[in-house]
């Protein structure tokens, strides 16, 4: 039998990070639609389609997580954990990308004064950037826990 890395896809760890991507996801994605002004920004648009990518992608891991905790059934395929993985990179990269680009351009619009972004409305895009951001590291923290359990296989 081989032995479980903790927050390796099929556990009980892994489970906890995916719901909190998709809790950190969904809140980032709130945020920034509660203001309809965002899509006058192209930073803002990327965040909004990249979190959009990750609340389905990290809905179906939960699922795929919670049958295998609850069965105790690991999915420890070779060709379906590097798929796992691969996603889990390629959207925590873009999660990264989005939050910074995000968060840098709500700071521009800051200093810039209130003509482009009132104080409640860059409020909310901090708050959103700040989620994307902790969204991004439990999505990187599954990659890396992914990525240590290829060895083993």
């Amino acid at each position: 039998m081989e032995e479980e890395v903790p927050g390796a896809m099929g556990t009980s760890a892994s489970l906890a990070l995916r719901l909190g991507q998709i809790i950190f996801s969904t809140a980032s994605l709130l945020f920034m639609c509660m203001g309809v002004e965002f899509y006058s920004y192209t930073a803002f648009c990327f965040l909004v389609t990249v979190m959009g990518l990750v609340i389905p992608w990290s809905l179906t891991l939960v699922l795929v997580d919670a049958y295998s905790v609850f069965v105790k059934c690991l999915p420890h395929q070779p060709r379906i954990l590097m798929v796992i993985t691969l996603g889990d990179w390629v959207l925590s990269f873009l999660s990264l990308a989005a939050a910074s680009s995000t968060a840098s351009v709500t700071d521009l619009l800051l200093d810039v004064g209130s003509t482009f972004c009132p104080a409640k409305l860059c409020s909310r895009y901090q708050l959103s950037a700040a989620m994307a951001f902790l969204s991004w590291f439990l999505s990187f923290a599954s990659a890396l826990f992914n990525l240590w359990l290829f060895p083993s296989l």
